[in-house]
């Protein structure tokens, strides 16, 4: 009978397994990303209408300080309140004890002047002022994590060169299950953004660390944009059940429900991580990494940076405001504005599996290209929707696009810096989520405050002209350009191809591995 820990032992860095630790670390980060999404802008609304009924409730002793003193004989009564479970007496005259008892209880004829849609729609139209202040303190808040990823990232990735992949990995979790328990029991606005501040600390540590890991161990350009979009599925796969999971839970449970769950599958990554990984063992690359600053001088990594960051801009700007857009102009209830999300994440899933193989056939700058231009008319059709049916086109084809490009431009990132730097990962993938972060961060925080200005619809017209004018640049990664020094090494050694994105055949230019000496171990 085979021991399962001797078999762990055995596959301990098998590429396989590796992919799957990738995976479960993504679909968690991404799980906790978007489950706020849907839970946050209302968790704050109620918070804050909670303090106003306190003081304005019809209920209150300030309303019910009062005596009716007609003529005839009054009664003393007294009512409770179901509110705040307070007594109230109450002197009101027997003749009008109809009229009193018929103001408080429900009328059971069935004649109500008003309908309930009706009254939810007035009441909507009542909250228009506090939803537009209220997208800009939920974009600050949603911008937070990325903002702090975005100054944390360019020390992970030189990190990663000097340690290795694995013990960033397992500080990632630590860092993720500690936020994790703060969304859960934060009770105050400051709470709730210091809790995702610190995701980004350890979101940044996990996305890095895992992507240059994946790098690492799938040296052919073929397998690794294979495995980049079967992670990036992992992390399509979070983004997919976070938000319907997040309005479900918040609606029939409660808003600590989702992460504590969300805590107890983070133990379960960090159990696995100990049994594949070695987040004890220091583990440095053979090779030193070409600089940062190198990298960022490259325009070719700079495109495709930017590709990633304008395409996912647009999801980063309808997080925060999309959901307040629906309970101002359809009166959504709770749940819908999680299941809002839906259409895009399935097939965000979808677009990132099905190009992960696809784009090494057709070319990834054609499929970054298509993507956001995709992207761009999405968005421009997304203010038209009437009722969140009127959704599902829209963010479907902008979730399928987003995956075309994220797919597409993660795998040639790596690609880039084995034709034309040193091929170690940990910068360049530093600069890949810098380039998300970027998105995450610029869309959330600028967009509540031009929905308050100009409004949402203009919003979406501004983000999605910006994606279709950036598309074009995606021709310059049609046939990006080897260094010479780099063609001189790969010629004399080497089994890995360059790859010329103009057709579907490939160059046979032979691109090196370092240690073979390794891989056998």
């Amino acid at each position: 009978m085979l021991n399962p820990l001797y078999w762990v032992r055995q596959s301990r860095g098998s590429p396989k397994l590796v992919l799957v630790v990738v995976c479960v670390a993504l679909l968690l980060d991404n799980m906790l990303l978007t489950v706020v999404v849907p839970i946050i802008p209302t968790f704050l609304y109620a918070m804050e209408h909670e303090k106003e009924n306190l003081s304005t409730s019809p209920f209150s002793s300030s309303s019910f300080n009062m005596t009716l003193r007609p003529p005839s004989k009054s009664v003393s009564s007294s009512v409770l309140s179901l509110y705040d479970n307070t007594t109230y007496n109450v002197q009101v005259s027997s003749s009008n004890m109809t009229e009193f008892l018929s103001a408080l209880l429900p009328n059971q004829s069935g004649d109500r002047r008003q309908d309930v849609g009706q009254e939810d729609l007035e009441g909507c139209q009542q909250d228009r002022h506090f939803l537009e202040e209220e997208n800009i303190r939920v974009g600050l808040l949603f911008a937070s994590k990325a903002l702090v990823q975005l100054l944390v990232n360019p020390f992970v990735g030189p990190l990663t060169n000097r340690i290795g992949y694995h013990i960033p990995m397992f500080a990632g979790f630590v860092i993720m299950f500690i936020s994790t328990i703060l969304f859960a029991f934060s009770e105050t606005y400051s709470l709730l953004f210091f809790a995702r501040s610190l995701q980004g600390f350890g979101s940044s540590f996990s996305s890095v660390a895992g992507l240059g890991m994946l790098a690492s161990v799938y040296k052919d350009d073929d397998e690794r944009g294979v495995a980049m979009g079967i992670a990036l599925g992992g992390l399509a796969m979070g983004v997919l059940i976070g938000a319907p999971f997040g309005s479900v839970m918040y609606e029939f449970v409660g808003k600590t429900s989702p992460f504590l769950i969300l805590a107890f599958l983070a133990v379960f990554d960090g159990v696995l991580q100990l049994c594949i990984l070695q987040p004890s063992k220091i583990s440095p690359g053979s090779t030193e990494g070409t600089p940062l600053l190198t990298l960022l001088k490259d325009p070719y990594i700079l495109i495709s940076a930017g590709s990633l960051c304008f395409a996912n801009m647009g999801v980063a700007m309808l997080e925060p405001t999309l959901p307040i857009w629906m309970m101002q102009t359809m009166c959504s209830p709770k749940w819908q504005l999680g299941m809002a999300f839906l259409p895009a994440s399935i097939s965000y899933l979808i677009g990132t599996n099905l190009f992960g193989v696809l784009a090494n056939r057709m070319g990834r700058w054609l499929c970054s290209m298509i993507g956001m231009l995709v992207i761009g008319i999405s968005l421009l059709c997304v203010p038209f929707a009437k009722n969140i049916y009127g959704l599902i086109i829209p963010n479907s084809g902008l979730g399928f696009a987003i995956g075309m490009v994220d797919s597409s431009m993660m795998a040639i990132m790596g690609y880039l810096v084995d034709i034309r730097h040193e091929s170690v990962y940990g910068s360049v993938y530093a600069i890949a989520d810098v380039a998300l972060c970027m998105g995450f961060a610029i869309g959330p925080s600028t967009g509540g405050a031009i929905v308050k200005s100009i409004g949402f619809p203009y919003l979406m017209v501004i983000i999605g002209i910006i994606n279709i004018l950036y598309a074009p640049l995606s021709c310059f990664l049609r046939n990006p350009a080897v260094r010479e020094e780099n063609m001189a090494i790969i010629k004399q050694e080497c089994p890995m191809h360059v790859k010329s994105y103009d057709t579907q055949r490939r160059r046979d230019v032979p691109l090196c591995d370092t240690s073979e000496e390794e891989t056998e171990e």
